[in-house]
């Protein structure tokens, strides 16, 4: 688990979640392998759990089968979220809609997925995702989009955010009704294009970041330059100073 996809979830936790109000968290693809999310919901107020295909730390609920939860009755959590293991299922959105189903009418589903990354295979490796794909989720499952980003941050500052190689695509959705997922009418679908700049909110883009990064290095050099100028200028002046010392002690 990479310091930005804390950072993403942690950010959704504080934006999102009404503080204060008791909720319960389903973590999908929890099993801790280098880091986990269990200490950012670790509130008294909120009540975690993960689940996994196989058992071990920070897994809490281990399904018979990969993508029937019977052992989970529909609409059971406030929130559903995953973080870096969609790529490793091989019908993601099996899952996808296994989620939706367990997710309460009025709830939050995020999920935290790879644009980037080499191949990293646990057991497999599938896929990479954008902000379309994450997009083209909630139109085919009929949730209301929330936000939606692929390799932005809240700043420039923020720089742990961003990757040029290993950067994530982030959803944030809501279920508007109750039950199992609910797919689209594709007889009557049409492909509109979302606007991603709306979707992202005031987060700022890696080219934002990039153009910003190359602003503040070329003003840097402008004023090492200027210093530079100003350095080259003061010595010529002491060496005209020295050679006007030196003719004057030798007359």
């Amino acid at each position: 688990m990479h310091e930005s996809s804390l950072k993403r979830m942690q950010w959704f936790k504080d934006t999102y979640l009404e503080k204060n109000k008791k909720h319960k968290i389903l973590d999908v693809g929890s099993y801790n392998v280098n880091g986990c999310y269990r200490e950012i919901f670790n509130d008294e107020h909120i009540e975690y759990s993960g689940l996994d295909m196989v058992d071990g730390p920070n897994v809490d609920i281990v399904p018979e089968k990969a993508y029937k939860w019977s052992e989970i009755v529909d609409d059971s959590y406030e929130c559903v979220i995953s973080g870096q293991a969609l790529e490793h299922i091989e019908f993601f959105w099996v899952t996808v809609s296994e989620m939706i189903r367990v997710t309460k009418k009025g709830g939050l589903i995020c999920i935290i997925a790879p644009n980037g990354f080499k191949e990293h295979r646990y057991p497999v490796d599938c896929w990479r995702f954008f902000t379309d794909g994450m997009v083209a989720l909630t139109k085919y499952y009929q949730l209301d989009i929330v936000h939606a980003h692929t390799n932005a941050a809240p700043s420039v500052e923020d720089e742990s955010w961003y990757s040029i190689d290993c950067a994530d695509s982030m959803l944030i959705a809501r279920k508007t009704y109750s039950g199992k997922a609910q797919v689209a009418d594709l007889d009557l679908y049409k492909c509109e294009p979302a606007d991603q700049n709306k979707l992202m909110g005031k987060l700022v883009t890696f080219e934002m970041y990039e153009e910003n990064k190359r602003e503040a290095e070329n003003k840097i050099r402008k004023e090492e330059s200027s210093i530079k100028g100003k350095v080259k200028k003061t010595l010529k002046g002491y060496k005209k100073l020295f050679k006007k010392m030196a003719r004057r002690e030798t007359q």
